[in-house]
């Protein structure tokens, strides 16, 4: 498997750069957006949920437009920080700590996803949230089922490592793949873009403990 990578290596590291935003991360601000809709209460948020679910082809879409690109990217990814060589005691510059941070916050985000994919979606597929005998909800988790989730302070806090984890691997990824990409060349457009992703980094994240709260 290492050969096949290293004999790849340019293609693999532009699908790997490719995969982490599109369609990875545009699905986790989808994710936080729909999410988000608990702020408006328990109906809406219902609502969006039995939206989502009634689309056809949702499970094909999940497959293939979400976890195969999601665990390529990630396996991709624990092969990359496995090879690399770290520097931040001998150059203790920004993007060397960011270079380090984006593979913590990588790890973190591959346990943390995975736990949320097996905590609603798994358990949906096993018939975890139904039948119930009341309304459209029946068989998904619904505003309830997040809300008593979420009651459990250790499950709470660790949604909001894995919210911070996630928020800065996307955004400090999407810096990485303006450069990758030639899109950010010059230092003055890295500068702008450095900026930006950091605050979007910020604003996803509150994005993302904002909803928790909403849910307890």
């Amino acid at each position: 498997m290492r050969e096949f990578f290293r004999r790849n290596h340019f293609l693999m590291r532009r699908l790997h750069s490719l995969t982490g935003v599109i369609p990875t991360g545009g699905f986790l601000l989808f994710h936080l957006y729909e999410n988000s809709k608990a702020m408006q209460g328990a109906e809406a948020y219902n609502e969006v949920v039995l939206s989502i679910n009634s689309m056809q082809f949702v499970l094909l879409l999940e497959i293939f437009a979400i976890f195969l690109p999601l665990y390529f990217h990630a396996i991709y990814g624990i092969y990359i920080a496995a090879d690399a060589r770290h520097n931040v005691k001998q150059y203790g510059y920004g993007r060397n700590w960011a270079f380090v941070l984006q593979r913590i916050s990588g790890l973190l985000t591959l346990f943390f996803v995975t736990w949320h994919i097996w905590e609603f979606r798994i358990q949906k597929a096993l018939g975890a949230y139904g039948p119930k005998v009341h309304g459209t909800m029946s068989g998904l988790p619904d505003f309830d089922v997040v809300h008593a989730s979420f009651q459990n302070n250790i499950i709470a806090a660790w949604y909001i490592i894995g919210i911070v984890a996630a928020a800065y691997h996307l955004c400090n990824g999407i810096y990485t793949f303006l450069i990758t990409w030639g899109i950010t060349i010059g230092p003055k457009s890295q500068r702008v873009s450095n900026l930006i992703t950091n605050a979007a980094f910020v604003g996803v994240s509150a994005l993302g403990i904002a909803t928790l709260f909403a849910f307890r």
